[in-house]
């Protein structure tokens, strides 16, 4: 074998190990439980005067149908950047869009007027909690697991997250 096949080779082998080690790590049952099992919690800025809401009512708020939770606090509408789970979640369950539905949808209704911008992106759990923490009136959605202190976490429909009839999952 001359020296560039054998590279040639020794590169095609360590390709299709690189392929088979990443496709049993994605589809490794313990990796799927702790990804898509836990439940998607509802959080608020802990001054918002809300503690429970009907899943329709977070659609409402979310859709940007209503923007205010008292005459004087707006709803701050945080979520988390494309390619996270709360996102997907999010999308599915509240917006019932897909990514390019809900992209079109925000440029829509703020040619209309309907709304000033679209939902605050946030690329951390990190930047989702300051700015929790810091915006009387922020909404965000959380994995369960990450919940901090400092911000109050909402019923759905009378559910709180880990309770069996929870619909944000």
């Amino acid at each position: 074998m001359s020296p560039n096949m054998n590279a040639t080779y020794k590169r095609v082998v360590t390709f299709l190990w690189t392929i088979l080690w990443a496709s049993v790590a994605l589809h490794s049952p313990s990796l799927a439980q702790t990804s898509h099992g836990t439940d998607v919690a509802v959080v608020v800025n802990s001054d918002t005067p809300v503690a429970d809401l009907s899943l329709s009512e977070v659609r409402k708020v979310m859709l940007g149908e209503r923007q205010y939770w008292s005459s004087k606090l707006p709803v701050v509408l945080l979520i988390r950047a494309p390619a996270a789970r709360e996102r997907d979640v999010v999308l599915r369950v509240i917006y019932q869009m897909s990514e390019a539905q809900f992209k079109q949808y925000w440029v829509a209704k703020i040619f209309r007027a309907e709304a000033a911008s679209p939902p605050r992106i946030v690329y951390s759990n990190d930047m989702q909690y300051e700015l929790l923490t810091a915006l009387p009136g922020a909404i965000a959605f959380v994995d369960s697991r990450n919940i901090r202190p400092g911000v109050k976490v909402l019923r759905v429909d009378g559910h709180l997250p880990g309770e069996k009839d929870y619909p944000l999952r």
